[in-house]
């Protein structure tokens, strides 16, 4: 039986009449064309990252300097934030040393099932949260005593 006359896939047909140092030379101004693509498309990246930060830096320094001109129009009440912040920071590590010690005494019971779980974490998480946030601010806003 002759397999002549019988279609090929064009997968499995190789093509044995081009020349090979032709085809590597093609090969390698390919991998060089592309090669030269991936540099200038990392050069796009490391332009667009560096506006970027430059943005960000930009926002930062803005947020800093309005921070600083509230602090300077409002020098009793920074250092107001500052003694409150000072005072919730003593009221947070109270806090969470009670709710280490809630852990450590229900620890198996938190493990074993869903329930403590939940219950556990609507009782202290809000308030850790909340406290959190209102502890932030305050420290943002107050001035330390050596800075005024």
């Amino acid at each position: 039986m002759s397999y002549e006359h019988e279609p090929v896939s064009p997968m499995f047909r190789i093509d044995v009449s081009a020349d090979a140092n032709s085809e590597k030379a093609s090969t390698e101004a390919s991998v060089s064309e592309l090669l030269g693509r991936l540099v200038e498309g990392q050069k796009q990246q490391n332009l667009i990252l560096e506006e970027l930060l430059h943005q960000q830096v930009s926002a930062s320094k803005q947020r800093a300097n309005e921070l600083q001109q509230w602090k300077n129009a409002n020098p009793e009440l920074s250092r107001s934030c500052r003694r409150a912040a000072e005072t919730l920071s003593r009221v947070q590590t109270e806090f969470l040393d009670s709710m280490t010690d809630e852990i450590a005494d229900s620890e198996e019971y938190l493990l074993e099932g869903d329930f403590m779980m939940n219950e556990f974490v609507d009782r202290f998480g809000p308030r850790l949260a909340h406290l959190n946030g209102v502890l932030q601010v305050l420290a943002q806003l107050g001035t330390s005593e050596s800075s005024s």
